[in-house]
């Protein structure tokens, strides 16, 4: 049950800053992600090759080597000094890629530098820029906090076993199979697993509090993970 207790306080941390529980009330302007979504698609069969979208950073992260990494910085940017739009998360340290997905089998990499917490998986590309990923029904991630794996659909947490903290890790996604994959690269099989029903496009998604994240795309999915 320790983890399930943990789980208001994983998503917790906004740009340096400490809320006391997921249902805090802020003062948040209503936004349409309709007709305004400009995100590639991408078809069945390729490999899929993404950069990180700027216009969905929340102002505490920080995109280097030409959107494909991606710095916390716990003072961050001032909101109000950041292009206002609705694709941005404005309460959460999160960032997407700028590829949707809706078919096809995919794969990428991550790789971890000092970071202590982070998330990385997908979420509905019309996901409410007002949560976490992880905290609701549009978003599938694995975790890493207080030195534990752990893995959050709408707000439910389970732990993951049998890995330590790498310094890069795969995402295998299968949409039509229904399928998210913690991939271990040196051996390389699949950690862990998440099932669901995806029904609308898919972004990859992350999730940063401290340290940074580098993602590697276009890759070939490694043998022996079917």
């Amino acid at each position: 049950m320790a983890m399930a207790a943990n789980a208001a306080r994983l998503c917790r941390r906004l740009a340096g800053r400490s809320i006391t529980s997921l249902s805090v009330t802020t003062h948040r302007r209503a936004v349409s992600l309709q007709a305004r979504r400009c995100y590639t698609a991408t078809p069945a069969g390729n490999n899929l090759q993404f950069r990180l979208d700027e216009r969905t950073a929340h102002s505490s992260l920080d995109l280097f080597k030409k959107n494909t990494g991606v710095i916390y910085r716990m003072l961050g940017l001032d909101p109000s000094h950041v292009q206002d739009n609705p694709e941005r998360f404005r309460d959460w340290a999160v960032v997407f890629g700028d590829e949707k997905i809706s078919s096809g089998r995919h794969y990428w990499e991550v790789t971890v530098k000092k970071s202590q917490e982070f998330r990385l998986g997908v979420a509905e590309a019309g996901m409410s820029r007002e949560d976490c990923v992880g905290t609701n029904s549009s978003s599938w991630v694995f975790g890493y906090a207080q030195r534990k794996w752990f893995v959050m659909t709408n707000n439910k947490i389970a732990p993951v076993t049998l890995v330590g903290k790498p310094d890069r890790i795969g995402i295998l996604l299968d949409y039509e199979a229904g399928i998210l994959g913690l991939v271990d690269i040196k051996k390389p099989k699949i950690i862990h697993t998440v099932r669901a029903r995806f029904k609308t496009p898919l972004c990859p998604a992350f999730g940063l509090w401290d340290g940074e994240l580098l993602t590697h795309s276009g890759l070939e999915e490694p043998e022996g993970l079917k």
